[in-house]
Parts: C-alpha cells; structure tokens; sequence
C-alpha cells in the first residue's frame, strides 16, 4: 500500500524544482533608496561598469552559476584605477558631496608666528667628575663592605646627643641656683610652661581639648606663690588655677566639657604642683641651693645607674607593657647609684648619717622610676612616643622632668625630717 504523497501535488520535488521567486525588487521597476540609477558613461572609468550593471538574482542563487564570468563582482571592493571624481554620486557610496562630511567645514590649521616664544635651547647634561661615581648605590665588595646606618644605643637613645642636652640643662639650673637665686625661679616657671604646653598638646589626640592660657598662667602663679609663701599658698593656687581652668572652659560650650575639665586637671597637678616643690626647696633659707642640689644629683646618679645596668645585664623587663625598655637589673643599678651618692653627698654637705643618706637615695630612686613609667603610661595611651622634639636625644621637656616631678616632693619631705633633726 502506497502512501500518500505529503506534498499533495505532482510537481518535482528536489533539485528538479525551479527556484522560488526572491523578494528582491526587480531591475526594470523603480529604484528604491539602496539602489540609484546609473550615472552617465563620462562619470568614472569604463571599467566600473560592474559596481552599477543589473544582477541576474535567479542565477546568482545557484551555487554552480557565475552571473558575472571573467568580471568584477560587487562585492570584491572599488575598481583598480581610483574613486571617481569629487561631488559624483556613485551608488556605492565612495564619492559623496561635499555638505555630507562634516569635518569639511573645519578651517584649517594655519602656520602662526612663534617670535614671540622664548627660545629653547639644548644644554647638555652635566657630567659627573671623572674618577667618581655618579650618586647612587655603591657595590659592596671584599675591599668596600656596604655601608650601613648608624644604629641608636640599646636604651632607644642618641647617646652624645642625649649628654649634650642634659649638660647644657644642667648648667641651667646650677649657675643660677648658685650665683643669682631669682634666676632660678624664672628658669623654673620657664619649665612648667612649656611642660604645660607639651602636655596640653598631647592630650589632643585623645579628643580631649583643655584650655592652654588658663594652664600655664596658673602654673606659672603656683610657682611663684610657693617661691614667696609657702606650701599653703601652692595648695591654693591649684584650686585657684582648676576654678580658673573650669570658668574659661564655659566660654566653649557644653560640649565634651567634662572630658578637657579632667584633662586640665591632670596637667596642673602634674606639672605645675609638683614642680612647686622645687620652688619650696629653694626657698628654704641658708641652704636652699644645697637642697636642690642632692635632689638633682641623686635623680641623675638613678637615672645614670639604671642605664648602664641595663645596657649591660638587663635581660628582665620590669615593666613591658608601659616600657618595655625598663628591666630589674636596670632598677637595681638605679638604686644603688642613688643610694651610695646620696648617702656621700648628705654626709658632706648636711652631716648626716650615711645611712639616712642612702634610705633618702632609694627613696629619691623609686620616686624617679615611678615618675618615668608614669610618662611611659600616659604616652602609651596617648600614643606618642616622646612629648615634643625639643631637646635632641631626649624629646620633649617632660621626657627629662618626668623623673624629677616624682622626686622633688619626696625630697621635700624627707629633708624637712632629716636635717633639722641632725641639726
């Protein structure tokens, strides 16, 4: 049984049926707009003729018939030979007027006089002296070993710079403590303002603003009142100087006023009330520079003790999350340097007994130690390393007063019983 034909119809199937009609528009219709007529034979080369001549489009269907034997076809590109001339419309798009280009209508670039432009001229470059080395890294080699930076001491210091600074501070306070008094008051108000305004400025990273002209005003007062009248009259200037500190303070608003309050008050009690017990020794008559003097003396012997022994057998770290440079074996040297000078120096100048000359030297060490991790703590959690930049080698004015702000006070008190009992 045959089946029925699908095409249901008897026309050829296959290649035996001829081509379907394309939906190109025929040659002998209108041209459209992707087809222009045919320029006259004068517009460009014979030769062109392809790129204008009707395409047979059934035979070009075919893929074994070639509509265009022997010539050009349209889609192999121009003509050898060149474009035709300018402004003809040739319906391959080459040659267009002259109003479809726009950059036609750009003037164009002319040459300007440049007399009035300096002149460059071409220096050579200078060369470097002959038999040396341009700048740069040298070679190191078995004869020239690489150079390298010069490395701080152990203690984290510049050392000569650092003896330097403390010679020249101390002659500041010994000439005048011994040869004109008044001189001395002013070297020490001197210090506690700028120690205030280190402080001050310190204090800022953390957010905490106190009012500077208050602070050192008031410092340099308690000075001076402690110099004429006493520890009485210290005692109230540091009222006198927190009451004046929180009045200042309002002119600036409600805000974060507790904080710069707290922040003042800590700076005027470290810096100006503990530096008014200098002035206090001072002032004690007859032997007020002698007082001053075994106090110095005894902080620089702890703090020059403490140095050496731990540069040569520290190996345990007293403190290592407030200073981490700090260790036992350095505290040790700290003491007994202390303890032997201070009990010498008494003995001489005072006639006190050795050792009430050495108790008052461990006394004066522990003071100077306490008072140097306790800078250490306030920076570490301000997060600086050293008050200012003042002094080379040593930083800041604080970074030296830190030590003799703990010791002063002790001293005070422990010369006030020493001596007039010996007396």
């Amino acid at each position: 049984m045959s089946h029925p034909d699908p095409y249901g119809s008897t026309e050829p199937r296959g290649w035996d049926r001829p081509a379907p009609a394309l939906p190109w528009p025929e040659t002998d219709l209108e041209p459209g707009p992707w087809q222009r007529p045919a320029p006259g034979p004068d517009a460009w080369p014979a030769d062109a003729g392809a790129y204008t001549r009707p395409v047979d489009r059934e035979a070009y269907a075919r893929p074994d018939t070639d509509p265009y034997p022997g010539g050009p076809r349209p889609h192999d590109g121009p003509p050898p030979g060149g474009r035709g001339p300018r402004g003809v419309d040739r319906p391959d798009g080459y040659d267009r007027p002259d109003d479809e280009f726009p950059t036609a209508q750009i003037a164009p670039v002319r040459d300007e006089p440049t007399d009035h432009l300096p002149a460059v001229r071409d220096e050579p470059a200078p060369e470097p002296p002959s038999g040396r080395r341009s700048k740069g890294r040298r070679r190191a080699s078995a004869e020239r070993p690489p150079t390298t930076a010069p490395r701080s001491s152990k203690a984290g210091r510049n050392l000569p710079a650092a003896i330097g600074v403390g010679l020249g501070l101390g002659a500041a306070i010994v000439v005048p403590l011994f040869f004109f008094l008044p001189a001395f008051l002013a070297v020490l108000a001197a210090a506690v303002a700028i120690g205030t305004w280190e402080m001050a400025r310190a204090v800022r990273r953390s957010g905490a603003h106190p009012p500077l002209v208050p602070l050192v005003a008031g410092g340099v007062i308690m000075v001076g009142l402690a110099w004429f009248a006493g520890p009485d009259a210290l005692c109230l200037g540091l009222l006198v100087t927190v009451l004046g500190t929180m009045i200042w303070r309002l002119g600036d608003g409600p805000g974060n006023y507790q904080r710069d309050l707290t922040a003042a008050t800590l700076i005027v009690v470290y810096v100006p009330f503990l530096a008014g017990f200098a002035a206090l020794l001072a002032a004690a008559p007859d032997d007020g520079h002698l007082r001053v003097l075994v106090t110095l003396v005894a902080v620089v012997l702890s703090d020059t003790g403490g140095y050496a022994a731990g540069v040569a057998f520290g190996k345990r770290p007293m403190a290592p999350k407030i200073s981490p440079k700090k260790s036992w074996e350095g505290f040790a040297g700290s003491v007994t340097a202390a303890a032997v000078g201070s009990a010498l120096l008494l003995w001489l100048l005072f006639e006190v007994a050795p050792w009430w000359g050495a108790l008052f030297g461990v006394a004066i060490s522990c003071a100077a130690v306490l008072g140097d991790l306790a800078e250490s703590m306030i920076k570490r959690d301000l997060g600086v390393k050293d008050m200012s930049n003042l002094l080379p080698g040593h930083g800041g004015l604080m970074d030296r007063l830190d030590s003799i702000l703990f010791a002063v006070p002790t001293a005070y008190l422990l010369l006030a019983v020493f001596v007039p009992v010996v007396g």
